[in-house]
Protein backbone atom coordinates (compact mmCIF):
# COMPACT_ATOMS: atom_id res chain seq x y z
CA UNK A 1 0.00 0.00 0.00
CA UNK A 2 1.23 3.31 -0.97
CA UNK A 3 0.43 6.37 1.28
CA UNK A 4 1.35 9.96 0.16
CA UNK A 5 1.48 12.98 2.77
CA UNK A 6 1.15 16.05 2.13
CA UNK A 7 0.84 19.63 3.33
CA UNK A 8 2.52 22.98 3.41
CA UNK A 9 6.48 23.47 4.57
CA UNK A 10 7.09 23.26 8.23
CA UNK A 11 3.63 21.06 9.50
CA UNK A 12 5.63 18.45 10.25
CA UNK A 13 5.51 16.34 7.72
CA UNK A 14 8.74 14.45 7.79
CA UNK A 15 8.23 14.00 11.74
CA UNK A 16 5.31 12.16 11.18
CA UNK A 17 7.08 10.13 8.86
CA UNK A 18 8.95 9.43 11.34
CA UNK A 19 6.91 8.69 14.16
CA UNK A 20 4.89 6.36 11.78
CA UNK A 21 8.08 4.46 10.78
CA UNK A 22 8.86 3.94 14.11
CA UNK A 23 5.55 2.68 15.19
CA UNK A 24 5.27 0.45 12.79
CA UNK A 25 8.47 -1.08 11.41
CA UNK A 26 8.54 -3.82 13.55
CA UNK A 27 5.43 -5.08 12.15
CA UNK A 28 4.99 -4.09 8.83
CA UNK A 29 8.18 -3.91 5.71
CA UNK A 30 7.96 -0.02 5.39
CA UNK A 31 9.86 1.71 3.30
CA UNK A 32 9.94 5.79 2.36
CA UNK A 33 10.64 7.97 -0.53
CA UNK A 34 11.01 11.68 0.12
CA UNK A 35 10.75 14.91 -2.05
CA UNK A 36 12.59 17.69 -2.02
CA UNK A 37 13.15 20.53 -5.21
CA UNK A 38 17.09 20.93 -4.52
CA UNK A 39 18.25 18.52 -1.27
CA UNK A 40 17.80 15.42 0.17
CA UNK A 41 16.94 17.24 3.43
CA UNK A 42 14.45 15.00 4.49
CA UNK A 43 15.81 11.86 3.90
CA UNK A 44 18.30 13.01 5.53
CA UNK A 45 16.78 13.86 8.43
CA UNK A 46 15.14 10.55 8.67
CA UNK A 47 18.38 8.88 8.06
CA UNK A 48 19.91 10.90 10.98
CA UNK A 49 17.07 9.73 13.25
CA UNK A 50 17.41 5.85 12.64
CA UNK A 51 14.08 5.58 11.75
CA UNK A 52 14.69 3.00 8.44
CA UNK A 53 17.96 1.75 7.23
CA UNK A 54 19.32 3.50 4.62
CA UNK A 55 18.09 0.68 1.64
CA UNK A 56 14.41 1.53 2.60
CA UNK A 57 15.17 5.19 1.60
CA UNK A 58 14.72 7.04 -1.33
CA UNK A 59 15.53 10.81 -2.00
CA UNK A 60 13.99 12.38 -5.23
CA UNK A 61 14.89 16.00 -6.10
CA UNK A 62 11.95 17.25 -7.86
CA UNK A 63 13.92 20.26 -9.73
CA UNK A 64 10.53 22.17 -9.95
CA UNK A 65 7.51 22.81 -7.22
CA UNK A 66 6.35 19.93 -5.12
CA UNK A 67 2.87 19.35 -7.08
CA UNK A 68 4.66 18.54 -10.18
CA UNK A 69 6.23 15.59 -8.59
CA UNK A 70 3.41 13.57 -7.24
CA UNK A 71 0.43 14.73 -9.62
CA UNK A 72 1.69 15.93 -13.04
CA UNK A 73 4.77 13.65 -13.82
CA UNK A 74 5.03 11.26 -10.90
CA UNK A 75 7.92 9.31 -12.81
CA UNK A 76 10.58 9.88 -10.88
CA UNK A 77 8.40 9.38 -7.54
CA UNK A 78 7.14 5.91 -9.32
CA UNK A 79 10.80 5.12 -10.37
CA UNK A 80 12.01 5.49 -6.79
CA UNK A 81 8.62 3.17 -5.59
CA UNK A 82 9.72 0.40 -7.89
CA UNK A 83 13.42 0.39 -7.13
CA UNK A 84 12.36 -0.34 -3.20
CA UNK A 85 10.07 -2.95 -4.60
CA UNK A 86 12.50 -4.96 -6.75
CA UNK A 87 15.26 -4.18 -4.11
CA UNK A 88 13.36 -5.26 -0.98
CA UNK A 89 10.31 -7.47 -1.94
CA UNK A 90 7.57 -7.99 -0.17
CA UNK A 91 6.93 -4.51 0.98
CA UNK A 92 3.77 -4.21 3.42
CA UNK A 93 3.59 0.14 2.97
CA UNK A 94 5.48 2.68 1.08
CA UNK A 95 5.12 6.34 2.30
CA UNK A 96 5.94 8.85 0.05
CA UNK A 97 6.28 12.36 1.24
CA UNK A 98 5.88 15.05 -1.07
CA UNK A 99 7.69 18.51 -0.33
CA UNK A 100 6.58 21.35 1.17
CA UNK A 101 3.05 22.82 -0.68
CA UNK A 102 0.48 24.51 -0.37
CA UNK A 103 -3.19 24.18 0.23
CA UNK A 104 -3.90 22.62 -3.29
CA UNK A 105 -1.73 19.54 -2.93
CA UNK A 106 -2.80 16.50 -4.14
CA UNK A 107 -1.58 12.95 -4.93
CA UNK A 108 -1.86 11.03 -8.37
CA UNK A 109 -3.80 7.82 -8.02
CA UNK A 110 -1.44 6.56 -10.10
CA UNK A 111 1.44 7.03 -7.81
CA UNK A 112 -0.88 6.24 -4.18
CA UNK A 113 -3.61 4.74 -2.90
CA UNK A 114 -4.55 6.88 0.48
CA UNK A 115 -3.58 10.78 1.01
CA UNK A 116 -2.90 12.24 4.51
CA UNK A 117 -2.61 15.96 4.53
CA UNK A 118 -0.90 17.80 7.65
CA UNK A 119 -2.06 21.26 8.71
CA UNK A 120 -0.52 22.96 11.80
CA UNK A 121 -2.03 24.78 14.60
CA UNK A 122 0.67 27.86 13.96
CA UNK A 123 -0.73 29.37 10.20
CA UNK A 124 -3.66 29.95 12.81
CA UNK A 125 -7.42 28.64 13.39
CA UNK A 126 -8.79 29.64 9.88
CA UNK A 127 -6.18 27.41 7.62
CA UNK A 128 -9.24 24.56 7.60
CA UNK A 129 -11.95 27.02 6.41
CA UNK A 130 -9.48 28.30 3.62
CA UNK A 131 -9.79 24.80 2.32
CA UNK A 132 -8.19 23.40 -1.29
CA UNK A 133 -8.00 19.92 -2.26
CA UNK A 134 -5.67 18.77 0.32
CA UNK A 135 -8.17 19.62 2.98
CA UNK A 136 -11.27 18.84 1.49
CA UNK A 137 -10.16 15.55 -0.18
CA UNK A 138 -7.66 13.93 1.41
CA UNK A 139 -8.42 10.54 3.47
CA UNK A 140 -7.25 11.42 6.33
CA UNK A 141 -6.49 14.92 7.50
CA UNK A 142 -3.83 15.63 10.33
CA UNK A 143 -4.19 19.04 12.30
CA UNK A 144 -0.23 18.92 13.66
CA UNK A 145 1.56 20.62 16.76
CA UNK A 146 -1.71 20.95 18.94
CA UNK A 147 0.63 22.00 21.72
CA UNK A 148 1.10 24.73 20.23
CA UNK A 149 -2.41 26.12 19.84
CA UNK A 150 -2.56 28.37 23.30
CA UNK A 151 0.64 30.20 21.92
CA UNK A 152 -0.70 31.19 18.47
CA UNK A 153 -4.27 32.06 19.79
CA UNK A 154 -5.57 29.01 17.63
CA UNK A 155 -9.05 27.29 18.77
CA UNK A 156 -8.54 23.80 17.85
CA UNK A 157 -12.99 23.50 18.54
CA UNK A 158 -12.93 26.27 15.64
CA UNK A 159 -10.20 24.14 13.59
CA UNK A 160 -12.57 21.08 14.28
CA UNK A 161 -16.07 22.88 13.31
CA UNK A 162 -14.29 24.03 9.83
CA UNK A 163 -13.10 20.71 9.07
CA UNK A 164 -15.69 19.16 9.57
CA UNK A 165 -17.85 22.01 7.25
CA UNK A 166 -14.92 21.05 4.65
CA UNK A 167 -14.75 17.61 4.95
CA UNK A 168 -18.00 15.92 5.88
CA UNK A 169 -17.60 12.39 7.17
CA UNK A 170 -14.19 12.43 6.08
CA UNK A 171 -11.79 11.81 8.83
CA UNK A 172 -10.12 14.17 10.92
CA UNK A 173 -7.54 13.84 13.40
CA UNK A 174 -5.51 16.09 16.51
CA UNK A 175 -1.67 15.33 16.99
CA UNK A 176 1.15 16.83 18.76
CA UNK A 177 4.00 15.03 18.17
CA UNK A 178 5.67 16.21 21.66
CA UNK A 179 2.80 14.49 23.48
CA UNK A 180 2.41 11.73 21.48
CA UNK A 181 5.43 10.27 19.51
CA UNK A 182 3.93 7.47 18.37
CA UNK A 183 1.22 9.60 16.83
CA UNK A 184 -0.78 6.79 17.87
CA UNK A 185 -4.41 8.06 16.23
CA UNK A 186 -2.76 8.71 12.50
CA UNK A 187 -0.96 5.26 13.63
CA UNK A 188 -3.72 3.41 14.42
CA UNK A 189 -5.45 4.58 10.58
CA UNK A 190 -3.11 3.50 8.59
CA UNK A 191 -3.10 0.17 10.84
CA UNK A 192 -6.84 -0.43 9.33
CA UNK A 193 -6.44 0.54 6.32
CA UNK A 194 -4.29 -2.51 5.73
CA UNK A 195 -6.63 -4.39 7.55
CA UNK A 196 -9.18 -3.84 5.14
CA UNK A 197 -6.91 -4.55 2.54
CA UNK A 198 -5.40 -1.06 1.50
Amino acid sequence: MRIGLGGPVGSGKTALVAALCRSLADELRVAVVTNDIYTTEDADFLLRNGVLPAERLRAVETGCCPHTAIRDDISANLEAVEDLERELPPLDLVLIESGGDNLTATFSHGLIHHQIFVIDVSGGDKVPRKGGPGVTVSDLLVINKTDLAGQVNADLSVMARDAKEKRGDLPVRFLSLVEDPAAREVTAWVRGLLADGG
